[in-house]
């Protein structure tokens, strides 16, 4: 499969998976330099176009005496990088590295940085306002035009209430599936600068988008016990349906 990686500002390629290795030790390849292939809409960062091939490559590529730059994901020797826990830093990330432990920054330890509750309750509170405005400004539009009829007939009512109801979880289940489908985050996610990954930090489907948005009513119809869970998760903060999609919230 031929891919096609930005340098310099420049495209550059193409070339074969087999070549990432040697493009890693050049530099050329990291983990947040753009890349593309036939099949992807738009650029992505290497990390995420193809996360597993990224994970391999960076096993590959890191023997004994080299490690990943927590910062950048370069691959560099040991020897010229500073520790910091689990993680390194290479010597042209430390000044900006230094200066998050100053200024006391999250640091990235090479894992994946999980959203607090806090931070993804103001998302969820967001997107509901948004979705509801939507929502009635669209029933009310078909209440109206169809109020009279719904008054000489009690099943016309009643359908209509059905109607109201099937609107309503269409427009969340489309807004849901295309956003975190294509972007990974939904509006409200995108402004508390999180969004949705697969367990191993990769992009999340529209299936599984789909599924996901399914399994949030199924969270929220159970007394909100589905949502409530993440606070009893320390480590990953895990929601009902992130542990039956199989997926995470983090920071951007």
């Amino acid at each position: 499969m031929k891919w096609y990686y930005v340098e310099n500002g420049q495209q550059a390629g193409p070339v074969e998976e087999t070549e990432f290795p040697q493009l890693l030790r050049a530099g050329k390849l990291r983990a947040d330099t753009l890349v593309w292939r036939e099949g992807l809409a738009n650029w992505e960062p290497f990390s995420q176009a193809c996360p597993n091939e990224f994970a391999a490559t960076t096993a590959t590529v890191v023997a004994g005496a080299e490690a990943v730059c927590a910062e950048c994901g370069g691959i560099f020797d040991k020897n010229d990088m500073i520790p910091h826990g689990p993680a390194y830093i290479c010597a042209k990330c430390k000044p900006v590295f230094m200066q998050k432990l100053a200024e006391g920054a999250t640091i990235n330890t090479g894992g994946l940085n999980y959203a607090s509750v806090g931070t993804r309750f103001g998302a969820m509170v967001l997107d509901n306002i948004l979705i509801g405005v939507v929502n009635f400004g669209i029933q009310l539009a078909i209440t109206f035009s169809m109020a009279s009829a719904a008054q000489a007939s009690s099943s016309l009512a009643l359908g209509l209430q059905v109607i109201l109801i099937v609107i309503s979880l269409g427009i969340g289940a489309v807004y849901e599936t295309w956003m975190v489908g294509k972007f990974g985050a939904t509006l409200g996610k995108m402004a508390c600068k999180i969004r949705v990954v697969t367990a191993d930090g990769g992009r999340v489907t529209y299936p599984r988008a789909l599924g996901r948005y399914f399994a949030k009513l199924l969270s929220q119809m159970i007394c909100l016990i589905g949502y409530i869970m993440a606070l009893f998760d320390k480590e990953e903060r895990r929601t009902l349906h992130d542990r039956i999609c199989n997926t995470r919230v983090v920071m951007k």
